[in-house]
């Protein structure tokens, strides 16, 4: 059985890991989701002093089983406290059935409990999915562009002329008002509709990873482009606030504000 607005199984339910022994699970699941290099795991230790500066970890439970977990950090958007969404990440087994979703509405729900307005979060502007999910499926927008966020990745794209290729870490930072007009429509379940149409439009490709794979050379000349008309986009003062999805020629919307 399936619950009609989230779309997951009745038998998961979302709660706050809290014990050390929880918190250990997130960092096991992190080896199996993400493929990381250990040293680039999250430790024990960050979650809990997360805990105790303010943030929380919520867990998606199959009875015992974590399923998956979003940890929330704190921060200050708008001089005023919010939190950052440093990491979502869901079992592959569970991936199918909106965990994902579940986790950052029990998050917004949680946020909201606490007086909090504002969560950001990274994601990479080359990936369609994710950008469809944060902006369409979650109501997030985007006005800032980091190049290179966390140093030239090396184990992406394959070896290039018998040397590693290396391929920046662009990042846009998702900036989710809780309190909208699209998130609270979002949030109940409902369709949302923009007002007016985009000023602008920046196509992505339909998958990063093939390109990757198939064309270093040509991946990195479209992460260049991509970020050239975010740069520009935002120079103009536009905000990015939907996603077009197709198998072919996928896209951001921007809108003048």
């Amino acid at each position: 059985m399936f619950s009609v607005q989230r779309m997951t199984p009745d038998n998961i339910k979302i709660r706050e890991c809290a014990s050390i022994e929880e918190l250990s699970e997130c960092v096991a699941l992190q080896r199996e989701v993400f493929a990381l290099p250990e040293v680039e795991l999250s430790p024990v230790r960050h979650f809990i002093v997360t805990k105790n500066a303010g943030g929380f970890t919520l867990g998606a439970y199959e009875g015992d089983q974590l399923a998956g977990f979003v940890l929330s950090v704190p921060a200050v958007m708008h001089g005023e406290r919010a939190l950052y969404s440093h990491m979502t990440g869901v079992r592959p087994k569970y991936q199918s059935l909106g965990l994902g979703a579940a986790l950052k509405w029990a998050q917004r729900k949680r946020a909201l409990a606490e007086g909090i307005r504002y969560i950001k979060w990274t994601f990479e502007p080359v990936k369609a999915r994710n950008a469809y999910f944060n902006l369409e499926k979650l109501g997030a927008t985007v006005s800032d562009f980091q190049v290179n966020f966390y140093g030239t990745d090396y184990g992406t794209a394959p070896a290039h002329a018998g040397k590693k290729f290396g391929l920046e870490s662009d990042r846009l930072f998702a900036e989710w008002d809780l309190a909208s007009d699209k998130v609270k429509a979002l949030a109940a379940g409902e369709k949302f509709v923009e007002s007016g149409a985009p000023t602008a439009t920046i196509q992505i490709m339909p998958d990063w990873l093939e390109l990757v794979a198939r064309d270093p050379e040509k991946a990195r000349a479209e992460q260049l482009r991509i970020r050239g008309e975010f740069q520009t986009a935002f120079d103009f003062g536009m905000v990015c606030r939907g996603f077009f999805r197709d198998d072919e020629q996928p896209a951001y919307l921007l809108y003048k504000t």
